[in-house]
């Protein structure tokens, strides 16, 4: 189904199953169907919505770049809710639907029961985030010019993609021909609009140290450029756990489904019978062994 945005941008909606609503957001590289292993587990005890971001077919293609920001992704993320007549939902997201997630808790906390972040942190750490900017906008342009087809072959083999293909390699494939559809000119404006002009965590310190909704950060341990950042909001967000995953890269939902789905369930049970709570004071960080 679609369902209308307030800038009038028709997002394409799927829902799975009945219960508490998950809400499921896509990382840049895939697309409405890259939480397949997700929603057939967990479709079985909840209602699992996905949907495809705007610059994402079968979702409408803005020709503007000022139609696509950090902003206005959670805003489309509120709206799928609101056009299902949804208050509240755990919400998941990978990468670029991990930034959407976060941002989903700062802006709307009241319309959050969890925030689950993975793989989330490009371009957060300030020694790498003008060279992160460089990067989106070369990619962007590689897009736009070479096309969705032939550049996906590049992109799909990143640094921290090649960890899937080794252990799953019909898996990514079906990952890398998911990239190949993509429409050029969307992921285009995407990476102008979203990735390039995001802020790093480090700017949303104290928005970031105020926000109480249980959180659960995922990460792989060679997807470097997200190890740092996902330590970082463990350190700084008030109710949030971090789950490092090891010989695991990007695309964690994909790459290590059965991991992803476990630490995902048991979250959710914590969350549901009110166990996931802000770190308890006694614990101080700065304290090795206590003395008296």
């Amino acid at each position: 189904m679609y369902i209308n945005t307030d800038d009038d941008v028709q997002l394409w909606v799927e829902s799975y199953g009945e219960g508490t609503p998950i809400l499921f957001i896509h990382e840049f590289g895939g697309n409405v169907d890259s939480w397949t292993p997700q929603i057939q587990a967990f479709s079985r005890r909840y209602r699992c919505i996905t949907y495809a971001a705007r610059g994402y077919p079968p979702s409408a293609i803005p020709e503007q770049v000022e139609a696509y920001s950090q902003r206005r992704a959670v805003l489309d993320a509120l709206a799928v809710l609101d056009g299902l007549g949804i208050e509240r939902a755990h919400v998941v997201g990978l990468s670029m639907g991990g930034f959407a997630a976060l941002h989903f808790g700062l802006v709307a906390p009241e319309r959050a029961l969890s925030l689950t972040i993975a793989g989330a942190g490009y371009g957060c750490g300030a020694e790498n985030e003008a060279y992160f900017r460089q990067v989106s906008l070369q990619v962007a342009e590689n897009f736009a010019t070479q096309g969705a087809k032939k550049f996906s072959e590049v992109y799909a083999l990143g640094a921290s993609r090649v960890q899937f293909q080794t252990k799953d390699p019909l898996g990514w494939q079906r990952f890398a021909d998911r990239l190949a559809e993509h429409d050029s000119q969307g992921a285009a404006m995407t990476m102008r609009g979203v990735q390039a002009r995001r802020p790093a965590f480090y700017q949303l310190e104290a928005e970031i140290q105020q926000m109480h909704v249980p959180t659960l950060v995922m990460v792989g341990d060679e997807d470097d450029h997200c190890l740092q950042p996902g330590l970082y909001l463990k350190k700084h967000l008030p109710a949030a756990g971090l789950a490092i995953l090891p010989k695991t890269g990007h695309t964690l939902n994909l790459e290590e489904p059965e991991w992803f789905n476990r630490l995902l369930a048991e979250f959710l049970a914590q969350v549901e019978q009110g166990k996931w709570r802000v770190r308890d004071p006694r614990a101080n960080p700065t304290q090795i062994m206590r003395t008296e």
